[in-house]
Parts: structure tokens; sequence; C-alpha cells
């Protein structure tokens, strides 16, 4: 593992010990400093303090829910961009899908095998390492500095979650050709087909939104996908 991996912090909320032993010890492992909160009220305010590179988060939280502090990490500037990987008991695909719905990178049911677990992470890290290189993008009044993940849009800098900025730069390095909403789940979140192409359509609807009027610049292409409209 490289120095600048090793050095790198994961934050783990999660209230039930057993699980955060097992963790804490395989994240040391595999060369990852961590800091733990037992409940949601604890994560955000760590989340704040100590900037962790990851953050994995239960969903069952005393405190605050695991999808409130989600949506709490992620509508803060200082947050927003923080990858959130959730951790939870609740298998079912509406679970699944309000958790990535909600900004989450990854979603993960326990019983969990440690080593898969360590996997996800080190893709999801690289992932965001990869979305802050590369040249400055314009077109149609909005402009992306991936070194900066800076989005300035009708003259305003908005604030974007990782994986609405990835969806943006997606759609915008790829202007004017369709792209489906299998292939959009597998390039900005990495999944094949795993979970419901619904929650494309809702991080696409949010991306609008935050975009203001230059969001009419993103079309959808009935029965297949988006695409970014060319200048």
């Amino acid at each position: 593992m490289n120095t600048k991996e090793s050095a790198q912090t994961i934050l783990i909320v999660e209230d039930e010990r057993d699980v955060t032993d097992l963790l804490t010890l395989s994240l040391g492992k595999a060369g990852f400093k961590t800091v733990v909160a037992n409940d949601g009220v604890i994560g955000w305010r760590k989340a704040q303090t100590a900037k962790p590179a990851l953050i994995i988060l239960d969903l069952m939280l005393p405190g605050m829910s695991g999808l409130e502090c989600c949506k709490v990490l992620k509508s803060n500037s200082d947050t927003a961009r923080i990858p959130v990987l959730m951790l939870t008991a609740k298998a079912q695909e509406a679970d699944r899908v309000a958790g990535l719905e909600y900004g989450a990178d990854d979603y993960v049911t326990k019983p969990f095998s440690p080593r898969e677990l360590v996997l996800r992470i080190k893709a999801i890290l690289r992932r965001t390492r990869e979305e802050d290189t590369g040249e400055v993008m314009s077109a149609h009044n909005i402009r992306i500095d991936p070194a900066k993940h800076e989005v300035v849009a009708a003259g305003k800098r908005l604030h974007l979650t990782s994986i609405e900025f990835k969806l943006l730069r997606t759609l915008l390095q790829r202007r004017g050709r369709v792209q489906s909403r299998d292939r959009l789940l597998n390039d900005v979140w990495g999944y094949e087909s795993m979970i419901d192409t619904r929650t494309v359509d809702t991080h696409v609807r949010r991306l609008r939104e935050k975009l203001g009027t230059a969001g009419n610049n993103i079309e959808t292409v009935r029965g297949f996908g988006y695409k970014f409209r060319e200048e």
C-alpha cells in the first residue's frame, strides 16, 4: 500500500462494539487509521473535526439515524465531499436505494466480509482521487474544476456531493452522447445493475435543482437515459 493511502483516516459510526472492533482490526491491517463514534450525533461532530478520508455509517444508530446523518453530511459544504459507505443489517432493496439516494457512495449489508469491505473502501478512495485530477471543463455556463472540486453555474458556486460531482462531470465529458442508466450506475457508482436505476433519476433531479436553469442542459432520453446537450 502506498504511503498516501496508509495515512488516511476512516471514521466508523457504529454502535455495535463487536462490529467496531472487527472494522478497526481489519482497517488497521490494511494500513488505515480509524476513529470511532457510537451514535449519529457524535459521528457528525467527529466528521467535522477529524476530516476523515471516508465514513463507514450504520443506519440504525442512537442520537441520529444513519440516513439523517448522511443527509446532514452531504448538505454541509465542509463534509459533502467525504465518501460515505453505509454498513447495515437492512438488506431490502428499498433500504439500499434510500441510502444511495441520500448520497452514500456504497452500501454493504451485514454480515459482511472484512476483506471485501476493505477492497470496496479502496475502490471508493481511488475513484475519489481520480475525480480530483483532470482539466477544467466548461459548457453552457457551467464550469467544472476537478482539482478544486469546484462547480460554478451561471456565476454561482455550487456545493455538490461527490456523487453529484462525478455524475455532472461524466455527462459533461460525454456531452452530446446518450448515457444509459445502467452505464451511469457502472461509471459513477461503480455498480453493474446491482441497484434500482431509479437512484440515477433521483440524483439527476437533485443535480438539476442545484444547477438551476443550467440544469436544462441535462436532457432526458425517454426509456433510455440522459445526455448533456451539445453547444
